[in-house]
């Protein structure tokens, strides 16, 4: 069972050639990306015409590679360049249901330790 929800979120901002498979995914996150893709973290990857997205998720013994294709509409991100955003969840969420997660701010977490 996928188990991403608490990890770290990666966004490869520049739209990558969507033929790519696992191990051309791979060697993205390893060479240019310099991270490790089987370190538990979600790779998150974006075509030019912005209506699809790729995931590359490492679990256990193996990697999962999930596809998103809109039927209509585009997502929005930011400019293209060469640096890795990271995202939260709340921005991933955003981003999947077709917000500009860059123009939102979630609620700071608070550790609660008092509780009278």
């Amino acid at each position: 069972m996928l188990s991403f929800f608490n990890t770290t979120i990666w966004l490869h901002p520049s739209p990558i050639d969507f033929r790519k498979q696992i191990d051309g995914l791979v060697l993205l996150v390893t060479d240019h990306l310099k991270l490790d893709p089987t370190s538990g973290q979600l790779f998150l990857f974006r075509n030019k015409n912005r209506d699809k997205l790729k995931a590359l998720y490492w679990e256990r013994n193996g990697f999962w590679l999930l596809y998103r294709r809109l039927e209509k509409g585009r997502f929005k991100f930011p400019a293209i360049s060469e640096s890795v955003i990271e995202l939260t969840r709340d921005e991933l969420n955003w981003l999947l249901s077709g917000l500009n997660f860059m123009e939102y701010t979630p609620f700071k977490a608070v550790n609660a330790t008092n509780f009278c």
